[in-house]
């Protein structure tokens, strides 16, 4: 889900997103981003170029897990409200 967020808010490299995800290996990031291409959320474009460099972009389909993104975060600021009472 965190690469989702990172392209929720635009398009980016592999250095970008490995930054904006901490923790993230780069293997584990390699294999994540081939499985969201593979399940149509992510799109990967090779731009030619002196030097070629890859870009990845969040697809419509993709960008449908939006709402879902903002009622879990919704959701998780909620809870940790109600936690942090006790």
């Amino acid at each position: 889900m965190p690469i989702i967020i990172a392209l929720l808010f635009g398009n980016k490299r592999f250095n970008q997103i490995a930054r904006d995800v901490p923790g993230i290996t780069d293997k584990m990031l390699s294999k994540e981003l081939k499985d969201l291409e593979i399940n149509q959320l992510v799109k990967r474009t090779l731009h030619d170029g002196f030097p070629p460099f890859v870009e990845y972009s969040i697809t419509e389909h993709g960008k449908s897990l939006q709402r879902v993104v903002e009622e879990l975060m919704e959701w998780g600021l909620t809870h940790r409200a109600k936690i942090m009472v006790k």
